[in-house]
């Protein structure tokens, strides 16, 4: 823990692996914002360190997610469209 801002770093664990995540309390609204190092986009939020950690968990398997559509998708294999409220895979 980093006592001059009360930082910690705590391995989240997620159907991909555990990622080293980085809480911080917030000053202004109370809870934690919380950053997992290494995975673009993934930043939340939480009123309680348990509430922080699975929003976290499911920022991190969203980001991983996003970046397998992006993936494929951009290799032709399939692409996304949106029906409604949903997307769905276009063959």
């Amino acid at each position: 823990m980093d006592k001059a801002n009360g930082k910690k770093i705590i391995a989240v664990e997620t159907i991909y692996g555990s990622f080293p995540c980085s809480f911080e309390p917030e000053k202004d609204m109370g809870g934690y914002v919380v950053e997992a190092r290494g995975v673009q986009g993934a930043l939340s939020w939480g009123k309680t360190l348990a509430e922080a950690k699975r929003m976290i968990r499911e920022a991190i398997e969203g980001a991983i997610e996003a970046g397998i559509v992006a993936k494929v998708e951009k290799q032709g294999v399939f692409q996304i469209r949106s029906v409604g409220r949903h997307a769905v895979p276009v063959a």
